[in-house]
Parts: structure tokens; sequence; C-alpha cells
């Protein structure tokens, strides 16, 4: 269930003409007394008002605990590639609020979010609408405005609930299953399965990305007729290895009678096979060369971003402990050097930092523990207390911002060594903006 004893929305005035997409962004933040208010209902009635019929684009609906912003980029590109126009969705946003919406490829310009979000200011009346609800419902207005053939949509928190879930999607991708957002989804794998499943619909094509569906998600797909393609069934991930190395994967499915070579570029693999599986389905007729072309050249900022070389300094958005997991073996696997890794670690106070800690402790030679001074951020004091017992204190060094931090790194480190910048969004933005991306 939802927390309780939410603050009360501020009154405040509608921009006016003239305003800025900053302003707008204020005032999105005012006129609803929750920050997360999980429901269709009021979004389904103001989408009605937007729109007189369905859009007559495909929809494709990502969701999943991890890995879900690295599957929208890939589809969109391979979408592209194959001649497609699209709209992409994503949330949340790195640095500007515009990397949030995509119209081929491109961030959409201010001026296009504000005449947006005044047509859904418009249409809503006296219904409110969250930050999050507001944006997306904005996003389908330039949508459907450009027309594109294609939308990308991901599920911002959960998916039967979430604002994304209004639209019927025509094929689904799941990506993984594991525990976050507790407060909202539950604390177990089936339970936040039932919820990531509910954007499925009756005989649609799916995806799961990962090798371990929790029962309840399979529970839908039988119960809803869904076509489910997934790992170790209907397609095969096998390493390809190289003098001991594994640079990337042979995608296989028999009904192709081929093979797709997936690189490793630092995205999840399981995420990047389910977004070329959705490709052959929706364009057969893209080449598989082509497919691996466009792989090899995909990069998402913020996921496994180098950021400089030497020292080398690598950031993500990594915040829960399945995706620290996925960081450690990352870095075990693709270390080419013997220096130590260093990792700044700062987080929000909602996380389960003790099993992020914990993922990440055996491969962390020396710890940086920083404050976020951001809404539910962690101050590095706090952090370090909900840390004893996981992470020997010898090993921790506290700093009051990222930035002190990664300065702090930078001067003591050889250039051998791994800086390892994670924890959230807001983490990796000071990162990039204090080196200058």
């Amino acid at each position: 269930m939802p927390p309780q004893n939410e603050p009360v929305a501020r009154h405040t005035p509608v921009p006016g003409a003239g305003a800025t997409l900053e302003q707008w962004l204020g005032y999105l933040e005012s006129i609803h007394p929750s920050e997360i208010d999980l429901g269709l209902d009021r979004v389904l009635l103001v989408l009605r008002r937007l729109f007189r019929n369905n859009p007559a684009a495909r929809i494709l609906t990502i969701g999943g605990t991890n890995g879900k912003g690295s599957a929208v980029a890939a589809l969109e590109k391979l979408l592209l590639c194959a001649g497609r126009t699209t709209g992409a969705y994503t949330s949340p946003h790195l640095q500007r609020y515009n990397e949030r919406v995509r119209i081929n490829g491109s961030n959409v310009a201010d001026a296009d979010l504000v005449r947006a979000f005044e047509r859904v200011e418009a249409a809503r009346g006296n219904i409110t609408l969250t930050y999050f609800e507001f944006g997306t419902l904005a996003a389908f207005v330039l949508f459907e405005e450009a027309g594109v053939d294609d939308w990308v949509l991901e599920v911002g928190l959960g998916g039967r609930l979430d604002a994304v879930n209004v639209l019927d999607p025509d094929l689904a991708i799941i990506t993984s299953v594991d525990i976050d957002h507790v407060a909202y989804l539950g604390d177990n794998r089936e339970v936040i399965g039932f919820e990531k499943a509910g954007i499925l619909r009756p005989g649609i094509n799916a995806i799961y990305a990962d090798t371990d569906p929790p029962a309840s998600v399979l529970q839908q797909v039988s119960a809803q007729k869904v076509r489910l393609e997934r790992p170790g069934q209907t397609y095969q991930l096998v390493p390809v290895s190289d003098q001991g190395m594994v640079p990337g994967y042979a995608l296989r499915q028999d009904r192709y009678g081929d093979e797709i070579m997936l690189p490793d570029t630092g995205l999840p693999i399981h995420s990047l096979a389910a977004a070329v599986v959705a490709i052959r389905q929706l364009e057969p007729g893209l080449a598989p060369a082509t497919i691996e072309q466009v792989l090899s050249d995909l990069t998402l900022p913020g996921r496994y971003e180098v950021l400089q070389a030497s020292p080398r300094v690598i950031v993500d958005v990594g915040h829960n402990p399945h995706a620290a997991a996925w960081l450690a073996d990352r870095i075990v696997r693709r270390r080419d050097s013997n220096g130590r890794v260093i990792a700044i670690y700062a987080a929000l106070a909602d996380k389960d930092v003790e099993g992020v800690a914990g993922a990440m402790n055996s491969v962390v030679d020396r710890w940086y523990l920083s404050g976020l001074d951001v809404p539910r951020g962690l101050a590095a004091e706090e952090l370090a207390l909900r840390l004893e017992g996981i992470v020997e204190g010898s090993r921790v060094l506290l700093a009051g911002s990222v930035e002190k931090a990664l300065e702090q790194a930078l001067k003591g480190a050889a250039e051998e060594d791994l800086i390892i910048v994670f924890g959230s969004f807001y983490t990796v933005a000071a990162a990039r903006d204090a080196l200058g991306k």
C-alpha cells in the first residue's frame, strides 16, 4: 500500500503565456499532493478528453525492475534503422527533462514540451495529476501530433497501475523482476511480478528478458494467452569466448536459422536480446548484419558509461541490489588492470542501501560514501550508519557531496585504478556535471 500522510498540494497559479519549461515543471510538482499516486482512473479521464480515438500508432511498452532504459534505447534505434518513425518516452532524466521525450531519436525542444503541457492543463480541468502522469500525457500529445509510427514507452513504476499502462500495447517487454519500490509494489518477487505483468494484454506478443520469471508473470501469460518469448525457451543466448574473455553473445532463434552477435557494450545483454527478439517480430525484413551494427554503436548515458580514461571513471545509475549485483559482476569480468576499485556511492533514503553495498562490497577496495542534497537524499553520515557491519570502516571515507568525493578519489587514484560512481540518477548526474559531460 502506498505511504500515507502525504503533503497537501500547493495552490500554484497556472503558468501564463510565455512561461518557460522550468516554470511549467515547477507547476507540475505542485498540483498533486503526492509524488506518486498509482492508478489509471484520473489519467484515463484526461486521456479521453485529449484524444477521441486510441492512437493509430503501434504501442510498445517496456516494464521491469532494471534494464528498461537499455531495451527502449535499443528498440528505438532498431526501429529507426528499419525506416519507422518513433516516439520514445523514458524516465527519470539525468540532467534535462527533455531527455524523457524523444521523437525520431532526438530530444524534443522546450517550446514543444510547453505547448504539450498547455494542452494537458486545458484538458484536465479539476482532475489532479502527478508530475509523472502529467508528463506522460504530454508525451502522448507530442507523439500524436508528430504522427510517428511507433510509441516506445517505458513504465515509470510497477506496471499495472502506472500511467503508461493507460494505453494497450501491441507488444510488451518485461526486462526483469526484483525487489525495489517496496512501499508501492510489495516486498517479494511474486507480488512485484504480478504488478509488472499488468502491462500484458490478451493475445499479444510479449518478451520476458531475464532467465527466471516469477510464477506470477507466467500465470498472467497463461491466463491471457500471451505469446511469450523468453531466453532458454524460445531463444538462446550463448557466450562467445575469445582468448578466455567474453566479448559478446550469440542470439539464436531456431525459426530464423541464423544467429545475431550481441556485443558486450556495457548495457544489460538480456535487455539488448529482448529488443532484437522484438524487432524481428515487428520488422522481419531488417537484416541481421544491420541489427549487429546498430547494437555495436549503442550507448546510453549513465549506464556503465565511461567518463574518463585514466584513471578510469565509470558511472552507473544502478540503485537496487539486483542492479548492484549486475554491476559487481560486470566489474569482475571486464577489469583490464590490477588496480584498485574505488566506489563512490550516494543514495536515496528509501532504497535498500544495505543490499546494494552488500552486493558490491566484495569487488570494492575503497569506499567514498557521499551525501545527496535532494529530496529523500541520504547524508553521508546517515549512509555510513546504515552500512555499519556491511562495509569495513577502515575502507570508508565520507564526503558531503558526489563532487567532493570524486575530487578526493581522483587525487588519490593511480592511473590503473577504476573509480565507479553509482547509486541513483542524482548521483550519476552530479558526477557527469563535475567532469563536464
